[in-house]
C-alpha cells in the first residue's frame, strides 16, 4: 500500500479509500466488521461514509468496529452531510447553518468519536450563499469537532468561489472534492482536475467501476443479474449506461485484463488510481471477495500503450455516459 499526500494538508492517505455506502445495509454489520478489519491490515488508513447511507447504520457499524483496540486513532475518518434525515422538516435537508451543526452532532454521536477528519458536503446547493455554509463548517473546526472540510460533485467554479470567499473571510477552506470519475465518465479531467491540482485541493472520486458496470458482470441484451446493483433498474441513466458504446469499452477492458492476467473491475481500478491529480479512488466492497478483487488493483500497472489503447475507446476529458448532474446552476444569492 503506497500513502499520498491528501491535498495541500501533509496528511498522508492509502491510494484507495475504503467506501462504507454498504455496511448497516445490504452488508450486515458483522461482515461489515470483517471488511474493515481486512481492509485496515492490508493497510487503508481512509474510510468515507456518510449520514444518509442506509439512514445512519453505516456510520454506526464503522463507529463500532473503529472503537475496538484504538483503531480509530489510525484512521482518517471522513463522513458527509446534505441529504435528508429528518422527514416532515422543511429544515431536514441542505447546507445551511442548522443543518449541519445538527447533523454533525448526529453523525458524532453515530460514530463514537469526538472529531471528524474531513466533513464533506455531500452535494452542492446552488441556492444558498456559499458563506453561509463556510462559516458553520468553519466553527466546527474551530470547535475541535472537524479537522478538514471538503465537497462531493461540486463544479469547478463552485470550489473556485469557496476558496475565494474563505480567504476573503479568514475562513477554512475546503481541502478535497470527490467527483463521480471512470472510464466512462471523464469530465473532471477539463477543469476540476487542473484546479485540483493548481490549488492542491485533493481529488477523491467515488464509483470508479460505474457503478458494478466495469466489473464486466453485464452483458449486452441480458438481463442484471439478480442482487447486482443495477438489477431491476429502468431510470434513464441505467438505460444510458447500457448502450453499445458503454459496451465498446468494457469489452475493450475485458481483452486487456485478460492479457494482463486480472480482473476488469482492477484494471479499470487501476486505470483511475493512476491518473494525473488522482489521490485515492473510493471503493465500495459488499462483500470479502469483492474487497479481495479491489485490492488486486494494487499490482496492477498501466503502460503508456495500454493508456493510448483505453483512450482510443474512452474519449479523454469526455462522457460516453454522464453519469451524475449535481446542481451546477447559477446561485440565487450573490456572496456579501
Amino acid at each position: 500500500m503506497q500513502y499520498r499526500d491528501l491535498g495541500r494538508t501533509g496528511v498522508r492517505v492509502s491510494q484507495l479509500c475504503l467506501g462504507c455506502m454498504m455496511f448497516g445495509g445490504k452488508t450486515d454489520p458483522a461482515a461489515s466488521v470483517e471488511i474493515i478489519d481486512r481492509a485496515i491490515d492490508a493497510g487503508i488508513n481512509f474510510f468515507d461514509t456518510a449520514n444518509v447511507y442506509n439512514r445512519g447504520r453505516s456510520e454506526e457499524v464503522v463507529g463500532q468496529a473503529l472503537k475496538r483496540d484504538g483503531k480509530r486513532d489510525r484512521i482518517v475518518l471522513a463522513t458527509k452531510v446534505h441529504g435528508r434525515m429528518i422527514e416532515n422538516d422543511p429544515n431536514g435537508l441542505g447546507n445551511h447553518r442548522r443543518h449541519i451543526i445538527q447533523q454533525c452532532e448526529a453523525s458524532l454521536r453515530r460514530l463514537q468519536t469526538d472529531w471528524i477528519d474531513i466533513y464533506q458536503l455531500h452535494r452542492p446547493e446552488s441556492g444558498l450563499a456559499i458563506d453561509e455554509t463556510l462559516r458553520a463548517l468553519d466553527d466546527l473546526i474551530r470547535a475541535g469537532k472537524v479537522r478538514y472540510i471538503g465537497t462531493s460533485t461540486f463544479a469547478a467554479w463552485q470550489l473556485m468561489e469557496a476558496l475565494w470567499v474563505a480567504k476573503e473571510l479568514g475562513l477554512n477552506r475546503f481541502v478535497s472534492e470527490q467527483p463521480p470519475y471512470h472510464l466512462l465518465d471523464r469530465r473532471i479531467e477539463r477543469e476540476l482536475v487542473p484546479f485540483a491540482q493548481t490549488y492542491g485541493v485533493a481529488i477523491i472520486p467515488w464509483s470508479p467501476l460505474a457503478g458494478g458496470f466495469l466489473t464486466g458482470k453485464y452483458r449486452p441484451g441480458e438481463v442484471p443479474p439478480e442482487g447486482a446493483r443495477l438489477a431491476g433498474r429502468d431510470d434513464e441513466r441505467t438505460k444510458a449506461l447500457f448502450a453499445e458504446r458503454s459496451f465498446g469499452v468494457l469489452e475493450v477492458l475485458q481483452t486487456m485484463a485478460a492479457e494482463k492476467g486480472v480482473t476488469p473491475s482492477q484494471l479499470a481500478l487501476a486505470w483511475v488510481g493512476q491518473q494525473p491529480g488522482i489521490t485515492a479512488p473510493i471503493i465500495g466492497p459488499r462483500t470479502m471477495e469483492q474487497l479481495d478483487d479491489n485490492l488486486g488493483a494494487l499490482d496492477v500497472s498501466l503502460t503508456a500503450d495500454d493508456l493510448r489503447r483505453l483512450d482510443e475507446v474512452s474519449a479523454p476529458g469526455r462522457a460516453i455516459v454522464p453519469y451524475y448532474e449535481a446542481d451546477f446552476g447559477p446561485s440565487r444569492y450573490r456572496w456579501i
